[in-house]
């Protein structure tokens, strides 16, 4: 027995990330009393919504060197072998392998690749809803979230605090903005 559901405004077919109007955005615990936050400049998604939107897909990637955490030493620093070794591992991927739903929300399970290691993530998705732009583009926005701990696709990096503790926590949180456009 397949279960559908049904969402006001729904199509079927196949969308692109508007990157104008979207983010891939993360955070982390930073010196134990913050956190700080980044961006990957250059992404892009493709979204492939079915009849059934359980049984949707999408693919993304995000380039590694297009990190800013708006401090220019450390964007470097995370593209060396400390951190992402963006010369050998250009790109972080997201394949999706299923979409359910679970108390009402939507969830996306799909297999996350960072520094040429894969492992299972699960995206919280949060619906905006679907709307036609003043150029007769149809769209769909929605706010995904992902935690991750760095460590399981080999950011061990870390340094201990002369006050206690390390520099930098574990928990990475994946934020996801997304305006993606129906293909005509």
């Amino acid at each position: 027995m397949t279960t559908t559901i049904d969402i006001p405004g729904y199509k079927a077919g196949t969308w692109t990330i508007d990157p104008s109007h979207s983010e891939v955005g993360f955070s982390i615990r930073h010196l134990m009393i913050s956190k700080v936050k980044g961006v990957f400049e250059n992404f892009d998604a493709t979204f492939v919504t079915a009849e059934n939107p359980l049984e949707s897909t999408v693919t993304a990637k995000a380039e590694v060197a297009s990190v800013n955490t708006k401090d220019k030493n450390r964007d470097a620093h995370l593209a060396t072998g400390d951190f992402f070794l963006a010369e050998e591992h250009p790109h972080i991927e997201f394949v999706s392998t299923g979409v359910r739903t679970e108390g009402g929300d939507f969830l996306v399970d799909g297999d996350l690749t960072i520094k040429g290691v894969t492992k299972p993530v699960t995206f919280d998705f949060d619906f905006g809803g679907f709307g036609q732009d003043p150029y007769g583009n149809y769209k769909a926005g929605a706010t995904a979230k992902a935690k991750i701990n760095r460590e399981d696709f080999g950011l061990t990096y870390n340094a201990a605090l002369e006050t206690g503790g390390m520099l930098l926590g574990d928990e990475v949180t994946i934020t996801l903005e997304l305006q993606a456009v129906l293909a005509a």
